[in-house]
């Protein structure tokens, strides 16, 4: 099948030739329609985050399921299914208490004596977030998929696979944003306009925009903003306590940065709550004022919006079919495998919501 290869950190992913593997107990063959391009990808090509290599990037996905192996019996071939990274073993202590997106069990992948799921000529390449979507085909245990209705396009589907339950999530699991509330969210791309339309979904009274780049501001007025601060023209934290008297109820950081994570903290009021979204990269400090907690001003984290993703992804389904999810605005453009390393480009700087690659 042709596959993505990442050979070397900040070098071009390659169109390769590569093979998978039969699927084994529990585990699914997916044949993959869509893969969007998602800056997380972007974090292991340039280093932020270690990987081992060579390796198939790619995990917001969304396909059909080609095979099965022994002791399935969530799908059959034929099923449309939307890929999650946050795979869920069922047992540990984090699924059994609700936590589904926390699960690090090893059990998802193949062990060290059976065969990789991918290879090339005999050469194992390492699965990426047990997904590996920027490639024909995918080989995942049976738990890093969600069976979805068939009415659905799976091109706007791939985004439900990360972007999409990233971020909603973060607003309605993570945060628990409230009706009324008061939002910021610093960020405006495919997880940020995600945020900003899970809190309007989630009947958030005030919800602001914060970037550099007026066309992602413009748009994140058709996902819900109700303002937009362009932090290029003005000191983005300044600007959103004057909007708000004071500092918002919660503030979403979704770009990874140090600094907008500093931000969002000083962006929220008396008893608010910081939710970091982005990955911050490796070796990277957060500094906050101390006293500030005082004000009882919480900081927190999100991994993949504490999704419990076989119940919301079919829900976000939903949500786009009854038009309350704005997916196709999301899409900047749907491109071929081989125009990759141009949407990684693209990501660089900052320019674009989504690039979805399609595979037919």
């Amino acid at each position: 099948m042709k596959a993505a290869v990442l050979r070397e950190v900040n070098k071009p992913l390659e169109i390769e030739d590569i093979q998978h593997g039969d699927p084994g107990p529990r585990e699914v063959l997916v044949r993959t329609v869509a893969a969007g391009v998602c800056h997380s990808d972007l974090h292991f090509h340039n280093g932020s985050y270690p990987h081992p290599m060579p390796a198939v990037l790619g995990h917001e996905s969304a396909g059909v399921v080609e095979a099965v192996g022994s002791m399935v019996t969530y799908v059959k071939p034929g099923d449309h299914v939307i890929t999650c990274l946050s795979a869920f073993c069922g047992h540990c202590e984090h699924c059994l208490t609700g936590h589904m997106s926390l699960c690090m069990e090893p059990e998802l992948q193949r062990g060290p004596g059976e065969a990789p799921r991918l290879a090339k000529n005999g050469e194992a390449v390492a699965q990426f977030l047990n997904l590996s979507s920027f490639a024909e085909y995918m080989l995942v245990h049976e738990h890093a998929i969600a069976k979805i209705r068939q009415d659905m396009p799976l091109d706007r589907a791939a985004l439900i696979g990360c972007g999409v339950t990233t971020g909603v999530g973060a607003v309605i699991h993570t945060a628990g944003v409230e009706p009324g509330a008061t939002v910021a969210v610093i960020g405006c791309g495919g997880v940020g306009l995600a945020a900003i339309n899970g809190a309007a979904i989630a009947g958030a009274g005030r919800i602001i925009a914060v970037d550099r780049v007026p066309a992602k501001l413009d748009l994140a007025m058709k996902f819900g903003a109700t303002d937009q601060v362009n932090a290029s023209d003005v000191d983005p934290v300044k600007a959103v306590r004057e909007l708000t008297g004071g500092g918002v109820h919660y503030a979403f950081e979704a770009i990874g940065l140090a600094v907008t994570a500093q931000q969002a903290f000083k962006m929220i009021g008396r008893g608010g709550t910081a939710t970091i979204i982005g990955m911050i990269p490796v070796g990277t400090m957060v500094e906050l004022h101390g006293p500030e907690f005082l004000a009882e001003k919480k900081l927190q984290g999100s991994n993949m919006g504490s999704n419990r993703f076989r119940v919301d992804m079919p829900r976000f389904v939903d949500f786009y079919l009854q038009g309350k999810l704005h997916l196709d605005d999301m899409i900047s453009s749907r491109i071929r495998l081989e125009d990759v390393n141009d949407a990684f480009a693209q990501l660089e700087t900052g320019e674009v919501a989504r690039n979805v690659i399609m595979f037919e």
